[in-house]
């Protein structure tokens, strides 16, 4: 079984996902109907699923219109089922969920929101906010330490996973990634590589999950470099997180 994955642009920076596999077509966090529409009319694909990480709008807005014209089933985090439009079916860690025969494996990843969730369909995670490529979301409804137990627990999947994550924030994440790593010549290297692709109007997305370890501050609280820049060389893992989250906020 193949599956394939069509990235989807919407509104200004968001980005919603189309999974085909077989007869089945999921589309991830569609924050608006009218270009998945076009995506699914242009692919020739026929929407069943709607996949939601997390209840904000931005990833949701499309939910009602494509359920409304598809018949297509909202799937998404069981323990915030009272926020997310439509949802059929609530699913977590421990129900996980099944697309075209497959196990998928459902991470539960709170802070970003408290329901949030990461869907891993076939070596893909789809993270919605709460891992970026070089970054990872706000804290809105979790602390530092929720967070870096949410991050830790997506770093426990094999480095070849491919990051789907919501946003095209690459540039600006890489560019703050610079200001506390400078020395990391892998982020020197892959921003070459993002300012790149962004000058021909190319996403950036996936990156590797190795590739995030290897250059995302968000996953490197351990980093000499980053304590040292921050100021916080004995300070403790989550300190250091916290700190690093608190100055993207300022950014």
């Amino acid at each position: 079984m193949t599956t394939e994955i069509e990235i989807v642009p919407c509104l200004t920076d968001n980005y919603a996902y189309l999974v085909q596999s077989g007869d089945y077509c999921a589309v991830v966090d569609p924050s608006e109907p009218a270009p998945v529409r076009a995506a699914l009319a242009r692919r020739g694909w026929k929407l069943t699923h709607i996949l939601n990480t997390h209840h904000h709008l931005d990833h949701t807005g499309g939910n009602l219109e494509l359920k409304q014209e598809t018949g297509a089933l909202v799937v998404g985090p069981g323990k915030d089922a009272a926020r997310i439009p439509g949802i059929d079916i609530g699913v977590d860690e421990r129900t996980g969920w099944e697309f075209d025969g497959r196990r998928v494996h459902v991470l539960e990843v709170p802070a970003h929101t408290r329901g949030a969730i990461t869907f891993v369909i076939d070596g893909h995670a789809f993270t919605g906010d709460t891992l970026f490529t070089l970054g990872c979301g706000r804290l809105f409804e979790g602390d530092a330490a929720m967070m870096w137990e949410s991050l830790s627990k997506l770093m426990t999947l094999p480095d070849d996973t491919l990051i789907w994550c919501g946003h095209e924030y690459t540039q600006s994440n890489g560019r703050f990634a610079l200001t506390l790593e400078p020395g990391n010549g892998m982020l020197q290297e892959r921003m070459i590589s993002v300012n790149a692709a962004r000058a021909a109007g190319k996403p950036t997305v996936p990156g590797s999950l190795g590739e995030e370890k290897l250059t995302n501050p968000f996953l490197r609280p351990y980093s000499a470099e980053i304590r040292k820049s921050l100021g916080m060389e004995t300070a403790s893992t989550v300190a250091v997180f916290g700190e690093i989250r608190e100055r993207k906020n300022n950014f």
